[in-house]
């Protein structure tokens, strides 16, 4: 098994003290900025100033949701195969060069309506820019996805007039999960959050194939446009 590299920032014992002794004037996380450089986690707004020791293991990353620490690996998501909602095969390197979106969805969710309306006109707004949806139905999260893929692709393209690739039903939890979810995970999971939490979870993936970026089930996708615009500029 090939080895991985890590990178974290722990801070030492000796700051632990200083801070309980003194915990107005200091502590020992210092801020985190996401991938964008934007994001202020709620456990990060309390003025810490200590600068931390680097510490081989991880790359933490925060975001709207809490923190994630994300496993530096040489694999990218071309490396993987897929089936589509038909039953091909789909080599993921063909979405090679372009910004994606990958999302869990589900047909009976009380997030399904707001997040199939808002990922189709997403699609369409970014479509002919070198952006793609990639949507893997799901049935782990309160059963509610119980149906076949074809019952799955026309309630998607015909009641959300969805255009962007929908794939196999896979399972994104439990000892079952697609490989490709292994390594949306494993790039940005670890400690903090490796399970899929429910239906509609994102993960943003840059032009070069890897994860920049995690979404819970809650966040819109008209809230993560402006990180798809980024991601499309550079």
């Amino acid at each position: 098994m090939a080895s991985m590299t890590f990178s974290a920032t722990i801070p030492s014992l000796l700051e632990f003290s200083q801070a309980k002794k003194n915990p107005v004037l200091s502590s020992p996380w210092p801020p985190i900025k996401s991938s964008f450089g934007s994001s202020k986690s709620a456990f990060f707004q309390h003025g810490f100033s200590l600068q931390p020791r680097t510490l081989p293991g991880f790359v933490f990353n925060s975001r709207s949701s809490g923190i994630f620490a994300r496993a530096a690996t040489d694999k990218t998501l071309y490396d993987y195969t897929v089936k589509d909602i038909d039953g091909n095969d789909t080599p993921l390197s063909k979405f090679k060069g372009k910004v994606l979106l990958i999302v869990n969805v589900a047909s009976r969710c009380g997030l399904t309506t707001s997040n199939y309306s808002e990922l189709s006109h997403v699609y369409e707004k970014y479509k002919n820019q070198g952006f793609e949806i990639l949507a893997f139905p799901c049935n782990q999260f309160g059963g509610q996805e119980p149906g076949p893929n074809d019952q799955i692709k026309k309630f998607a393209c015909t009641k959300f007039k969805a255009e962007f690739p929908i794939f196999d039903k896979v399972d994104v939890n439990g000892p079952n999960t697609a490989p490709v979810y292994q390594f949306l995970k494993s790039s940005a999971g670890g400690f903090f959050g490796d399970l899929i939490k429910w239906n509609f979870e994102k993960f943003l993936v840059d032009k070069n194939g890897k994860v920049v970026e995690r979404y819970p089930p809650t966040t819109s996708p008209f809230q993560i446009e402006k990180d798809i615009q980024k991601l499309l500029a550079a």
